[in-house]
């Protein structure tokens, strides 16, 4: 989901530093803080593409400079957030929208197929990677939430940063199957012909 907002100058990304801190290097760690603070709102709200709306969130403060500097009173982090409000709203409305009918259940060789893709794009993860995604979706219901606060304590994550870190690895994931299928069909073509 793109805004349609322009990316700012770099006077507007200077001026936004200065509001954050008076010292650029101050100012820099702290708006990596807010940008992994968004990452972590997107993420826990449901949204797709979360590093992405965390840019566009901070694309469209940043745009607001000098002004902002001066006529808002309070925390910035406070005003990123209302922001980030806005941009959710925004992203799950589009997403609404853009979601397709249900999907029939599929046959069996299309199963198959995609299980063999799934097999041959697992193996191209690295080996860290791999099983952690395998065992980040192996237990349901109560069960999975200890299994994600076990998951979390060996990997010596916060529960955020480990469901960025499968996040990233799904979506990994996702392209390489997504690559593989049309493949797989093509060399398969007989058991589609009556689709």
């Amino acid at each position: 989901m793109r805004h349609t907002a322009l990316v700012p100058t770099k006077e507007q990304f200077d001026e936004l530093l200065k509001w954050l801190d008076s010292d650029r290097d101050h100012a820099a760690r702290r708006y990596e803080e807010i940008r992994r603070n968004l990452i972590r709102v997107f993420l826990t709200r449901g949204c797709t593409d979360v590093e992405e709306l965390a840019d566009d969130t901070i694309n469209r403060v940043t745009q607001k400079m000098p002004g902002l500097g001066v006529s808002y009173v309070g925390p910035p982090e406070s005003y990123f957030h209302g922001v980030a409000k806005n941009v959710i709203r925004e992203h799950l409305r589009k997403r609404g929208r853009n979601n397709p009918p249900p999907l029939e259940t599929p046959s069996r060789q299309e199963l198959e197929i995609f299980l063999q893709c799934l097999d041959e794009c697992l193996a191209k993860l690295p080996r860290k990677s791999s099983q952690l995604i395998l065992q980040y979706y192996e237990a349901e219901r109560r069960a999975k939430i200890d299994l994600h606060k076990k998951l979390s304590s060996m990997l010596g994550v916060r529960q955020t940063a480990l469901r960025a870190r499968v996040h990233r690895v799904r979506a990994k994931l996702r392209d390489c199957i997504l690559d593989c299928l049309p493949r797989k069909i093509g060399s398969n073509d007989t058991l589609f012909a009556d689709i």
